[in-house]
């Protein structure tokens, strides 16, 4: 099917500022997950940012100007961080949207939630990578793990804060995917996020879906979408915005209909194009799949880095794609996965191997 040139707009460009600041508070973590892309140890690093470099990087971060990114706080464990309920209550406090995505650990306490619910936290995200507990718990690489987090996630939703369950994708967990979507479904979620493997970190050992197991895959999701009491989404599988837009535009909408559906509304978002991650020790990374470094928060603003840097100035520039994602004409709305591409040749510029379109 041809695509008309509006698609190919700039629209599609986070190049002012990101939507989403994924912040890794810390590297620790009780767990000891297969999949793991940080490969979590016990105890704290000495030199993670401190809390006063925290609130700095978040006043830094305002000079992105409005509409002002969204911080998710991540890990490892961010309740590691005894001064996590205070980074949240400050970057709400100048304007932030802020999330959390933490382990199920003894540590998410009836207490702490509660905390956080005060400090103004907006949502949290529990993984959820089996529909038994044998499933879950063999990846997580902690016994209990599966029913701690099936009672987190009500304790979070009776507090108010808005609750997102997320996924694991591989060649494992992919004939289970419809049975997890049964366990979900009265958990009261907002939203269901399917991480597709990138083979980092301890990630490394396990297998990757197929090419033609990725595209049945997004084509269930979004029939899925059609009935599911929550949004569906797909993280570093950008190609399920292809598979969508073909199916929606056959079905008679326009582009702009299709821009404001759901899955539209996250077209062009890919690494380090709408998405920045800082790590623990404050190193600035397209994601926190794709281990290039482009600076440090405490040598340049975030801000900066993410403008300007030529990393993030490269990986923005649909342009300099190369192979079929570079002749791809739905390179803007979709753009491959940049972690991927480089976890599998070196070339964060390189196709996305996980795709099996080939554009004429």
């Amino acid at each position: 099917m041809a695509v008309a040139a509006p698609i190919l707009e700039s629209r599609y460009v986070y190049s002012r500022a990101p939507l989403l600041v994924y912040w890794e508070l810390t590297r620790a973590c009780d767990l000891a997950c297969r999949h793991c892309r940080a490969e979590a140890i016990p105890e704290r690093h000495p030199r993670e940012l401190s809390t006063p470099e925290g609130r700095r990087m978040f006043q830094e971060a305002l000079a992105f100007g409005p509409p002002l990114p969204h911080w998710v706080f991540t890990g490892g464990d961010p309740f590691k961080r005894p001064d996590l309920a205070d980074l949240v209550e400050e970057a709400r406090a100048l304007g932030f949207g802020v999330s959390l995505a933490p382990s199920a650990t003894p540590l998410v306490t009836d207490a702490a939630i509660r905390r956080l619910a005060r400090a103004g936290v907006q949502a949290i995200s529990l993984s959820l990578d089996g529909s038994t507990p044998e499933r879950h718990d063999a990846l997580r690489g902690i016994p209990g793990c599966f029913d701690l987090t099936l009672r987190l996630a009500h304790r979070i939703r009776e507090e108010g804060i808005q609750l997102q369950i997320n996924t694991l994708i591989t060649a494992s967990t992919l004939e289970d995917l419809p049975a997890i979507y049964e366990r979900i479904q009265d958990l009261d979620i907002v939203r269901w996020s399917l991480f597709f493997l990138i083979r980092v970190g301890r990630g490394q050992v396990l297998e990757e879906v197929t090419p033609q197991q990725a595209e049945r895959l997004c084509h269930w999701l979004l029939d899925l979408s059609a009935r599911a009491p929550f949004a569906i989404k797909t993280t570093e599988a950008p190609h399920y915005r292809r598979v969508a837009f073909l199916r929606m535009r056959a079905a008679g909408l326009g582009e702009d209909a299709i821009a404001s559906t759901p899955v539209g509304r996250g077209f062009g978002v890919r690494d380090g194009n709408g998405i920045v991650f800082v790590s623990h020790t404050g190193e600035v990374y397209p994601s926190g799949f794709l281990p290039l470094r482009a600076g440090n928060v405490r040598e340049r603003s975030l801000v900066e880095l993410y403008r300007h840097a030529d990393l993030f100035v490269r990986i923005r520039d649909t342009g300099r794609l190369r192979g079929k994602c570079g002749r791809c004409p739905f390179r803007e709305i979709c753009g491959g996965s940049r972690a991927r591409a480089y976890a599998h040749t070196g070339d964060p510029l390189e196709s996305d191997p996980l795709c099996p379109y080939q554009p004429s």
